[in-house]
């Protein structure tokens, strides 16, 4: 214990530091986990005034799981490329 604080003086030893750095790699691994980049278009979001979910089942950063997981809505906007005349299931 004596040599880390001899190559850290000042900073209260090896736990001292352990008690600010651990939470702040928690929280900085969190954001990184939970954001997620978008790789979508915003012409379609403002065409269609919908969110990404109205089309795919769920949301990845592959592109193709995005592809693969279509909605009808999805689907159809694929084909027709608007949603004009699309009737939601109910």
């Amino acid at each position: 214990m004596v040599e880390m604080q001899l190559l850290l003086p000042g900073f209260g030893g090896i736990m001292s530091q352990l008690k600010l750095i651990v939470p702040a790699v928690i929280v900085l691994g969190g954001f990184l986990v939970c954001s997620t980049a978008t790789y979508g278009k915003q012409e379609y979001m403002k065409a269609t005034k919908k969110q990404c979910v109205y089309c795919h089942a769920k949301v990845s950063a592959d592109k193709d799981v995005m592809n693969k997981n279509l909605t009808d809505a999805g689907k159809y906007y694929a084909e027709h490329k608007n949603l004009d005349g699309y009737q939601e299931k109910k």
